[in-house]
């Protein structure tokens, strides 16, 4: 074959070699253009323990819908919050910073602190999403801020639009009574963050998730047809522990309620800033009032999961469940009177943890015992919606153990109470709490594979020095770590 004809030859195969790649290019192109982008639905409830749901083992507290989307996702089983109250934490899962980076430590946005970066909404907003919030997503007071309907902590460049839902809390028509330091009855029902129950009059929507509930109906069959980043945000079942009556009786007589066991000289091992601000000592509870405390609690949690399954019934029937990201989770966890503790802040595991369940199309079911963290969900979405995942962002993406459970991402979680200046790293046999920076308020360690239920303190145990000093060495470098940031 002479040259020219070679030339030919030559120039005719990469035409056919182009055409080829040119349709694949195209055909891959038109697969994009038709699959469309996946949506986000972030359910957070609001002072809420994973021990509370029937999906985590609770056999007195039905949670039919939850139960239902942890059946059709990854229930986590060890998850943890970055603060253990609603302020800090719900800051650093929104801006994807740890609160001991941004300074955020009690119930600021942390805007000031961030400046025009994105927060998790934002960045979908940022991307084409319609980006919505209803009800408290940012840190928003319960009660106060639900009675006034204010948005308080809340961010306004993080939405397409937003939506609060008025309630009456305390003040809602129906039976109440004030269970903490009313130890004669003579207080009436009061606000603020106290431990009250009201079986409600009324029907759901008098309140405010069943508010929430409805406008987060309407948004799903108003949004269908364009990708949304909708955060759905319950107060229950935060104090005031109200609800309308119907749910009030799986738990009556509330006497039939169980407490967890106590044991004698339960404190004696632990420093002054390991005794949680709310006790039943402190609060005044006997036994009766701590049974309808539990109650009041389950009742509101029952509440709550009723107004979920309004919000994944519409995402059904909008015809977008197959192309939408389910997450369900809560702020932090709560004592419902374990070791004689009630509500958040603690950094044992009931107020530390929280239930995590991830629904994402195409994923088959699992339950994923590895340890993960709130601060995780804003880089697993972006990379599961195939966005670029921000290099700031201090979280992990743990999208993998969506297809494998077995997967881990961390050695240790890492939460904070900044009120009382504690620090929590949870491993997967220790928990080592340390309060103050330097450890002059005190030290817990638990072995929480033969102690699950931390009722032994061996920090001053000998035995355990090396064990403590090395747990030492890794906050300070948590901590370092925390604090070498963009910001």
């Amino acid at each position: 074959m002479n040259a020219s004809l070679s030339r030919l030859v030559a120039l005719l195969i990469g035409f056919a070699c182009f055409g080829v790649q040119s349709r694949v290019s195209d055909a891959k192109e038109a697969a994009t253009r038709e699959q469309p982008k996946l949506n986000v639905l972030f359910i957070i409830s609001d002072d809420l323990t994973s021990t509370a749901l029937s999906c985590y083992g609770n056999t007195v507290c039905q949670t039919p819908n939850i139960d239902a989307l942890a059946a059709r996702g990854t229930r986590f089983t060890r998850a943890y919050c970055q603060g253990t109250y609603c302020g800090p934490s719900r800051a650093s899962f929104m801006s994807g910073y740890y609160p001991h980076a941004t300074g955020v430590l009690g119930y600021k946005n942390p805007r000031p602190q961030i400046g025009d970066r994105a927060m998790w909404s934002q960045y979908f907003k940022d991307q084409g999403y319609y980006a919505a919030r209803v009800s408290k997503i940012f840190h928003m007071g319960v009660p106060g801020g639900i009675e006034k309907g204010g948005n308080e902590a809340d961010d306004e460049l993080s939405w397409t639009e937003r939506f609060n839902s008025p309630g009456p809390e305390w003040k809602a028509a129906g039976d109440g009574e004030t269970l903490e330091r009313n130890p004669d009855g003579k207080k009436p029902v009061v606000g603020g963050n106290t431990f009250v129950v009201v079986e409600a009059d009324g029907d759901d929507d008098v309140h405010s998730d069943g508010k929430t509930a409805a406008k987060a109906v309407e948004l799903i069959q108003q949004h269908s047809d364009e990708p949304f980043w909708l955060g759905v945000g319950f107060v229950r079942p935060h104090v005031p522990f109200v609800s309308p009556r119907p749910y009030y009786e799986p738990f009556k007589p509330f006497d039939t309620m169980t407490l967890p066991e106590k044991v004698e000289g339960d404190w004696d091992d632990i420093p002054k800033a390991g005794i949680n601000y709310k006790t039943s000592e402190n609060m005044q509870m006997d036994v009766r009032r701590q049974k309808k405390a539990v109650g009041g609690y389950y009742a509101s949690v029952a509440f709550m999961d009723a107004q979920v399954g309004k919000v994944l019934d519409a995402l059904d029937a909008s015809g977008q469940r197959d192309n939408t990201i389910v997450i369900f989770t809560s702020d932090h966890g709560y004592h419902l009177g374990e070791h004689d503790f009630w509500a958040k802040v603690s950094l044992r595991d009931e107020s530390a943890s929280v239930p995590l369940i991830i629904s994402v199309p195409g994923k088959q079911p699992a339950v994923c015992d590895s340890l993960v963290e709130l601060i995780d969900l804003y880089p697993t979405t972006a990379s599961l919606c195939g966005m670029p995942v921000p290099e700031r962002l201090q979280g992990k993406d743990i999208s993998a153990m969506l297809d494998d459970p077995s997967v881990t991402v961390r050695d240790a979680a890492f939460s904070v109470a900044p009120m009382r200046k504690g620090f929590l790293l949870r491993e997967n046999d220790w928990a080592y709490i340390q309060y103050n920076e330097d450890a002059s308020a005190g030290i817990e360690l638990f072995d929480v594979r033969r102690d699950p239920q931390q009722y032994t303190n061996l920090a001053a145990d000998e035995a355990y020095a090396a064990v403590v000093e090395g747990f030492k060495r890794k906050l300070a470098a948590r901590l370092a770590e925390v604090r070498d940031n963009d910001l």
